[in-house]
């Protein structure tokens, strides 16, 4: 299996059979580039413009958007209820917390998250190999929250997402905060990483991709 990073909440998961699960794709008015490949899935955590962009190719395409279970023939996907702020989506909207089974592993997409869902994460969140967490603060967990957050799931390997880069249009908080509050900070001098290249890093390793 292998995970490209995209820039933001975006992340493309490719199957060993070669099946691609788009995750959040953005509006390249944010400051990435969003020429993404052709998907099998895309999987929309909210409907702001920076995790909802469709294109016309992507008629055809599977889209879920929506909690629930949806168990398909190479992945199985479930989507949870949460929300967007601390006042129960009063502010920002609902949020979708999604996880994927495949390929023998178990992905955690945090999306837009912007409160800390304990009874979730001790039913629902367990035994996590891959968490995406958020840590830009501003409309979501901010580095501190996404550190605690990191902790009481406690998966395997961490990967931050939605904060402020060189290349970000977004008023975000950068990863300095979060990174400071954890242990094992492996960066990866790459936007892609395979579940083979997994193997050379400590469990509990947050793991720093570079932009695309």
């Amino acid at each position: 299996m292998k995970l490209t990073w995209y820039g933001h909440s975006c992340f493309l998961i490719t199957s060993n059979n070669g099946k691609r699960i788009l995750i959040d794709p953005f509006d390249d008015s944010i400051g990435y580039n969003n020429d993404f490949l052709h998907s099998d899935i895309i999987v929309m955590s909210h409907n702001h413009f920076d995790h909802s962009f469709l294109k016309e190719s992507d008629n055809n395409v599977k889209i879920i958007n929506t909690t629930g279970i949806f168990n398909l023939d190479f992945i199985n996907i479930e989507g949870f209820s949460s929300f967007h702020d601390k006042y129960n989506g009063l502010k920002r909207g609902p949020n979708i917390i999604y996880t994927f089974t495949l390929d023998k592993l178990k992905i955690c997409h945090l999306g837009d998250l912007g409160h800390i869902p304990l009874d979730l994460i001790s039913t629902k969140l367990e035994n996590i190999d891959i968490l995406f967490v958020p840590i830009g603060g501003h409309f979501t967990l901010n580095g501190a929250e996404g550190a605690k957050i990191s902790k009481l799931i406690s998966p395997k390997y961490i990967i931050p997402i939605h904060y402020k880069t060189f290349k970000s249009m977004l008023y975000l908080d950068d990863s300095k905060n979060f990174l400071i509050s954890m242990d094992n900070v492996e960066k990866i001098n790459s936007n892609t990483i395979t579940s083979d290249d997994l193997k050379l890093y400590k469990e509990n390793s947050v793991l720093l991709l570079s932009l695309p």
